[in-house]
């Protein structure tokens, strides 16, 4: 759905769960980042010497501990794991009873179960025996880390999703289109319900030096703490991170009915791509701008309605002036006086799951009248000019939300978040 029509039947959000560095749960999220501090430090998961970038945003997280039993943890790889983690929050949040038969899933994720399957290969390739299928030589799990519909397959079978369940890959922006998508489903009868969000969990030696070998990820090894500097003026690429965030959507007088807390409405969203090159961007931003555009009119916002932005803000050089271009087209002079902030200079970027990371701050943002900060900002870019919240949090009632995402391959994804109208 990316005209600019309302759709008939509208979207809430009722539940939120997370999984993210610096503590697993929305409430240890939510105080990370509100208080501007910093999850990122030296990869610990295994020796990162060999590597140009060697900082990570790492989670600190215990399956079992987390609820799940020792054979679904040994089952899952860890970014399932995440996902259903950060599911039952949201779900428990929600206050729901699932109808099976109503509620659908929709799960993003850009590298699926990478850190499983490239176990599994080592193990095999390692090993020095040839392939063969009737040897145990690797798990009986390794179809599902080799198709990443199996992380939304483990979180249907955990709620009992009937419904329509689908995994969103297109890259960085897959929690935002994961969700989006999800309202689309919600919005055009397909269900009442939906479990929405994202999660990866990609800190791994292949998924490291994939962006070695691009260049897009920080060397600021000597300071992990203060590697990620989003709009900072010596930002040199993005801090590698894991997690999940996970959404109850439901319909809003579905929603009402039962009485359930609402966040916030899902107003708008729109995606686009540049169709220019798998890793540049085109300075001027108009695709990113042309998404805010149809996803403002969808939830009938006007620009200067907009009281804050969360940035995809990676921390390169070219990602944060296309976006601060495109903010700047797509609101106009309100851009100037809108706050505007990057989570990722607190908690990394964690691939795909980032957009559906970043939607939880918003909606905790709302809920809590506070801004988080793009931390690490100490000397802008002149050519990002915008108010980004350097350092410190901001207390400021925020009603209309907007939220960004940019993914390798020109994809660029804008969602408007309303709580008026909840």
């Amino acid at each position: 759905m990316d005209n600019s029509a309302r759709p008939a039947r509208r979207v809430v959000v009722t539940g939120i769960g997370v999984v993210a560095p610096g503590g697993t749960g929305r409430a240890a999220f939510w105080d990370l980042i509100s208080n501007g501090r910093t999850a990122t430090r030296r990869i610990t998961f295994f020796d990162p010497s060999p590597f140009r970038s060697q900082v990570a945003a790492e989670c600190d997280f215990d399956p079992v501990a987390r609820g799940l039993t020792p054979r679904q943890a040994r089952r899952m790889d860890r970014a399932a794991q995440f996902a259903v983690v950060a599911v039952r929050e949201a779900v428990a949040d929600s206050g729901l009873a699932v109808d099976p038969a109503r509620t659908g899933v929709a799960i993003g994720s850009a590298v699926g179960c990478t850190t499983g399957l490239e176990q599994e290969y080592s193990v095999v390739s390692d090993s020095g025996r040839k392939w063969h299928v009737d040897n145990d030589y690797a798990v009986p799990q390794l179809f599902d880390y080799y198709v990443p519909s199996s992380i939304s397959s483990e979180v249907a079978w955990d709620v009992g999703a009937e419904g329509p369940v689908a995994l969103i890959s297109t890259g960085c922006t897959s929690g935002l289109d994961a969700v989006g998508h999800a309202r689309d489903v919600i919005a055009e009868g397909g269900a009442d319900v939906v479990i929405a969000g994202a999660t990866d969990a990609p800190i791994s030696p292949i998924t490291l030096a994939c962006f070695d070998a691009i260049k897009a990820t920080t060397n600021r090894n000597d300071e992990p703490h203060t590697a990620s500097r989003p709009f900072d003026r010596s930002r040199n690429g993005f801090v590698l991170a894991e997690a999940a965030a996970v959404f109850v959507l439901e319909e809003r007088e579905h929603a009402r009915r039962r009485g359930a807390r609402i966040y916030a409405e899902i107003s708008g969203f729109a995606t686009r791509c540049n169709a220019f090159h798998m890793t540049g961007l085109r300075p001027d931003g108009r695709e990113m701008a042309e998404a805010i555009r149809v996803a403002l009119a969808q939830g009938r916002i006007e620009p200067t309605e907009v009281d804050y932005v969360n940035a995809h803000g990676s921390g390169t050089k070219q990602n944060d002036r296309h976006e601060t271009a495109a903010v700047k087209i797509s609101l106009g002079e309100h851009a100037y006086r809108t706050p505007m902030s990057s989570i990722k200079s607190m908690i990394g970027h964690s691939l795909g799951a980032i957009g559906s990371v970043e939607i939880a701050a918003c909606l905790l943002a709302m809920e809590h009248d506070v801004l988080p900060p793009t931390a690490n900002l100490h000397e802008p870019d002149p050519e990002c000019d915008l108010d980004y919240i350097p350092l410190v949090a901001r207390e400021k009632r925020a009603d209309v939300v907007l939220t960004v995402g940019s993914g390798f391959g020109g994809f660029q994804s804008a969602m408007v978040l309303d709580r008026r109208s909840a």
